[in-house]
């Protein structure tokens, strides 16, 4: 089934064990998840794929719960992953513990100038190999898994630990090997962050253009509808829509039948006594004063200075392209507005992007230095 590896279907417990206690004798290991999310507020963990040694284990975590893991990931192993963000969020909620250390292949090749790789981009590239794709939107919950679900399951973890190796020596030999490190920490850290109720009408972005009052009551509906899909275990989308939110926060209805006049407002939504629910909501949000969370809380850039973060993102962006890095791992708009805004915590600011990257343009705040265009390039140049 995979050339070279012993593909193996772990489905007791005992077994579960002696794959932790085997796995954890090697310095590392390879690690996927499967999962679906769809239906779903918290994401439903469907096979645990890991590879050590010759070994490929298929681990079923509907048979069986997988907290033996956390041993695991407790130890001095390290876990190699791609794109881990997700993995890294669903072993966190079966296992209560994530890989204490980690390799994530797709961050690792962004500092090779790879832009956010799949993980069949980088077989190609360093492996000369092709993935199967056949079962890739496949039912992961389907029992028995077929022979190809198997297949496309072990070849997600089969080479990792061969690109690791192969990316570790260019990361190395390009000196970039501590950067790569510093981002596979930011990640981890990112790993324990939760989602707080209070917070969530935040991530909504019509809410901005509300006023006072609106906001509030914004913040008493999304609270409650994420509230709601969190003890339903449904998504959000399934309570109320974000145009139903932001619909009522405008018109702030006092009775049902403006409430049932406002947009987007459909009779599902005001079934089981919702509609008395969210018409309270209304008068709690116009009660409340709402505080922008700390950190979200960000000062507006000075209109001056927009001119400035449009010249540094065409300056980033040459920069990224003559380093052979992956734009996105360098900076966003809101890096750079941070950056100008000289917010302490800005990512440009620390580590290796203060060094290449803050620090030029702190000088270039400061007179010290200029852009210029030279054969077609934007380049920053000192003027001392």
């Amino acid at each position: 089934m995979s050339s070279g590896h012993q593909v193996e279907l772990v489905d007791t417990s005992e077994r579960l064990e002696k794959i932790v206690s085997e796995c954890s004798a090697y310095e590392m290991y390879a690690i996927d998840t499967e999962f679906h999310r769809e239906k779903n507020y918290y994401p439903k963990l469907a096979l645990v794929q890991i590879q050590y040694g010759q070994t490929i284990a298929l681990i079923d975590p509907t048979v069986m719960p997988v907290s033996p893991l956390k041993q695991l990931f407790s130890s001095d192993c390290l876990a190699v992953m791609h794109a881990c963000s997700q993995d890294l969020e669903v072993l966190l909620r079966y296992c209560n513990a994530v890989p204490e250390k980690i390799f994530d292949t797709q961050i690792a090749a962004g500092f090779l100038g790879q832009h956010t790789p799949s993980l069949s981009a980088l077989h190609q590239k360093f492996l000369k190999k092709k993935l199967p794709k056949g079962e890739r939107l496949t039912d992961w919950f389907h029992r028995p898994l077929s022979v190809e679900q198997m297949k496309y399951a072990a070849s997600d973890v089969a080479n990792l630990l061969e690109l690791h190796s192969l990316l570790v020596k260019e990361l190395t030999d390009r000196k970039r090997i501590t950067w790569a490190q510093a981002e596979f920490d930011l990640v981890l850290n990112r790993a324990y962050e939760t989602n707080n109720p209070r917070d969530a009408w935040t991530r909504i972005k019509e809410v901005r253009h509300l006023n006072s009052a609106g906001k509030g009551v914004a913040q008493a509906i999304a609270e409650w509808r994420e509230s709601k899909a969190q003890s339903s275990d449904v998504p959000v989308r399934f309570i109320l829509s974000d145009l139903c939110i932001v619909g009522i926060a405008q018109r702030m209805p006092d009775t049902l039948t403006e409430l049932r006049k406002v947009r987007g407002v459909e009779s599902k939504h005001l079934s089981k006594g919702r509609d008395q629910q969210l018409l309270a909501l209304v008068v709690d949000g116009k009660q409340r004063k709402v505080k922008i969370p700390a950190q979200k809380k960000r000062r507006s850039l000075d209109p001056s200075l927009r001119p400035a973060a449009t010249l540094l993102a065409a300056w980033l962006a040459q920069f990224a392209k003559d380093s052979d890095l992956d734009p996105a791992l360098l900076s966003t708009r809101a890096d750079i507005e941070s950056l100008l805004r000289n917010d302490a915590d800005s990512r440009l600011m620390h580590g290796w992007r203060a060094e290449h990257v803050g620090d030029p343009v702190s000088k270039l705040l400061q007179g010290e230095a200029a852009l210029a265009f030279e054969d077609g390039r934007l380049v920053l140049e000192d003027r001392r």
